[in-house]
């Protein structure tokens, strides 16, 4: 799977080109210590400041290739694929080596780094429900008003919770229709495609 890349990460990543391979290291390093730990103003304007450019060259260049690493790290792409895909960038040989061997060393970690970012998300463990029907009323002798309680148990880390919730049959019926409908959208070929890239 070859890894597309927009003109604007194109751009970004154009710096790369006018320095020594040790700088780009650099900047493999840099990139990082920016997924760890997020950015750093005073390492953009250093090394702004040595490689005459502006600071914001730099932060872009640091992005571009946080991009490049990420988006390979997650798709896991080979190294074949990986080169294939910096190929077309136009760079030198000797370039697309170094980065070639920038992601090698580092997509364990990345991937690692990218796994503590998700959010940890309650998950499903069982409904219980119950179904109300109000039949009268002090006021109204004859009205049938129905609600539905539900009670949902999640897990999260290992703790669990509960939610309780009510609503009428008719919002409850809506809500079904929507999630059915979301099923069936993520069974076209264009959601399954976006769903393959995502992980």
């Amino acid at each position: 799977m070859l890894l597309v890349l927009s003109d604007e990460h194109r751009e970004h990543l154009r710096i790369l080109t006018r320095v020594e391979s040790t700088v780009v290291g650099e900047f493999g390093r840099i990139a990082v210590e920016f997924l760890r730990k997020g950015a750093n103003p005073k390492i953009y304007e250093n090394a702004a400041r040595k490689l005459e450019v502006s600071s914001t060259t730099i932060q872009q260049a640091v992005a571009g290739l946080t991009y490049l690493l990420t988006e390979s790290s997650k798709l896991m792409i080979s190294d074949v694929d990986f080169q294939d895909s910096v190929l077309v960038l136009g760079f030198p040989e000797e370039l697309n080596k170094i980065l070639l061997q920038l992601y090698l060393d580092n997509r364990k970690e990345i991937r690692r780094i990218l796994s503590e970012l998700e959010p940890a998300l309650p998950h499903y463990q069982n409904l219980e429900w119950r179904l109300d029907v109000q039949l009268a009323s002090r006021s109204l002798r004859h009205q049938i008003k129905p609600s539905v309680t539900m009670k949902l148990h999640l897990k999260e880390n290992d703790e669990n919770s509960t939610k309780v919730l009510q609503t009428d049959p008719a919002t409850l019926l809506h809500i079904i229709q929507e999630l059915e409908q979301a099923l069936a959208e993520m069974k076209t070929n264009h959601c399954r495609r976006i769903v393959r890239n995502i992980k």
